[in-house]
């Protein structure tokens, strides 16, 4: 488990595990998501720009809506 001190401005530094364990660099954003129980999750913010080439390489092929519906069927019956 990690600690850090929260400064008169409300600022911390990320341990160096953390900022590791998230990929951080100088620059990158954080969120913090506020849970129930008095809990914090820090997740590492991702640019829309991070998100260029998601999905390189996938089919161009223009499918139906039948098409769809009866793949979700699918899948959702496990065929």
């Amino acid at each position: 488990m990690q600690e850090s001190t929260v400064t008169i401005k409300g600022q911390t530094t990320l341990p160096k595990d953390v900022r590791a364990a998230l990929q951080l660099a100088p620059g990158d954003r954080v969120r913090y998501l506020i849970l129930d129980g008095g809990e914090v999750r820090l997740v590492r913010s991702v640019p829309v720009s991070g998100l260029a080439g998601l999905l390189k390489g996938r089919s161009d092929r223009v499918v139906t809506l039948d098409e769809m519906e009866a793949a979700i069927a699918g899948g959702a019956t496990g065929e």
